[in-house]
């Protein structure tokens, strides 16, 4: 027997649907893309030109630039599983939210001031705290305040915004190194002005619904119970999106596949601003593709595309064809990011929303850690084509174990939403 649907103040902050499109988005995930925006801008100014920073600045190998993502990655994971089941404990999201953003904006630009590569890997250790503490809460408040209709097109603009400032960050980078004339240390730590205005307007605009004392009260602890209640669709899905990781390295090597083919540190920021006005336009068109077309074909699509470009990388000469191959990328990501998170929240039992976003990022970022290892190890080992490759492979073999998508009852989407006051 199905649930009736949750009864909605006359006040609530929720879309307005017609036909197929929508009038406009909730204001809260309006602000969080905002503050996405701002967060992105802040950490992209340092992002791209940390790989150059290590190997040019600090002497480190390809292996410490694999350690010190892959540790901060798997860091950041194991908080997300701890701070969703604690949402859902406590019934709150914002104040995950805060301290996450807060933690990151103030120490991610210290990195700045470093030494040696450990100072480096200490600091984003930091920095992805601040990302684990509120990530899970974040994608968990998107769903409780959105229709469930709406959700791909609701983290599509998520997502969207946090890639324009992607965009803007590198640019920034690039206009204080070549026109300002400063080092990198310096421009790193001047990332914390878009920092604080990120604050202000968490402070100022960020809203959670209330949520049933009820609900909290069914999550006593965290562990086996909190996962079989999740759901075999939920599982086989997460599985799936694991072995996909494996072979999803993080991004810094194909920065690195950039500057070894010859590309100076101005362009690779420039570059990378390029690369996510793509991801930007991507993302938003994949939501909206989520809703109407599915979550299967979008991802499927998305991670057969991610296969190519790796392969691609393996083989190219020159950089015309890798610089192609990098905006082509970003592809990628537009069409599987909101439909991963989409699907997620379709798949989450009522009052649990938060623990299964945090299952979901905590498992993806643990499998970072042997996966940006692993990729550090084959370039050295046998070179970076044998390492570019291996991540194609696993790429196709997840596209052929993704499962098929469930039909998903009108109430049963209904769990992840809350009403606001």
């Amino acid at each position: 027997m199905s649930k009736a649907l949750p009864q909605q103040s006359a006040d609530v902050d929720l879309p307005i649907e017609t036909g197929s499109g929508m009038k406009h988005l909730p204001k809260t995930v309006l602000v969080l893309g905002l503050v996405s925006f701002f967060n992105d801008l802040s950490s992209e100014m340092i992002y791209p030109l940390l790989p150059v920073f290590l190997s040019s600045v600090l002497g480190a190998g390809v292996v410490a630039l694999g350690l010190v993502e892959g540790v901060a990655e798997s860091t950041a994971s194991l908080l997300k599983i701890v701070s969703g089941y604690l949402t859902d404990r406590w019934g709150k999201k914002k104040p995950f939210i805060t301290a996450g953003y807060g933690l990151s904006g103030l120490v991610r630009p210290l990195i700045g001031l470093a030494w040696a590569w450990p100072v480096v890997l200490v600091a984003r250790f930091a920095d992805r705290i601040g990302k684990g503490l509120r990530t899970s809460p974040r994608d968990a408040l998107i769903a409780a305040s959105t229709l469930p209709s709406m959700r791909g097109r609701a983290y599509g603009f998520h997502r969207a915004m946090d890639h324009a400032g992607a965009v803007v960050g590198p640019l920034v980078a690039a206009f204080l190194l070549g026109l300002g004339g400063l080092d990198l240390g310096t421009v790193f730590l001047l990332a914390v002005v878009p920092a604080l205005v990120m604050m202000g307007l968490i402070f100022a605009g960020v809203k959670e619904p209330d949520r049933p004392r009820e609900t909290a009260a069914r999550n006593p602890g965290l562990g086996r119970q909190q996962w079989r209640g999740l759901g075999r669709d939920y599982k086989r899905l997460l599985v799936t999106v694991v072995v996909f990781t494996l072979g999803n390295s993080t991004d810094a090597f194909i920065l690195l596949r950039l500057s070894d083919a010859g590309v100076p540190a101005a362009w690779i920021a420039i570059l990378w601003a390029l690369h996510h006005v793509v991801k930007s336009g991507a993302t938003f068109a994949g939501g909206y593709g989520a809703d109407r077309l599915g979550r299967r074909r979008m991802i499927t699509a998305g991670w057969v595309l991610y296969g190519l470009v790796y392969l691609g990388f393996a083989l190219a000469d020159g950089v015309v064809p890798l610089v192609a191959l990098f905006m082509v990328y970003g592809v990628y990501y537009g069409w599987t990011e909101p439909c991963e998170r989409a699907w997620v929240a379709d798949l989450s039992p009522g009052g649990a929303c938060g623990t299964a976003f945090g299952f979901y990022h905590g498992a993806v970022g643990l499998a970072a850690l042997p996966a940006s290892i692993l990729f550090g190890l084959l370039w050295q080992a046998w070179g970076m084509p044998a390492a570019f490759v291996t991540g194609a492979v696993l790429a196709f073999a997840a596209a052929l174990l993704l499962p098929a998508e469930p039909v998903v009852s009108a109430a049963g989407q209904e769990t992840c939403r809350e009403a606001e006051n």
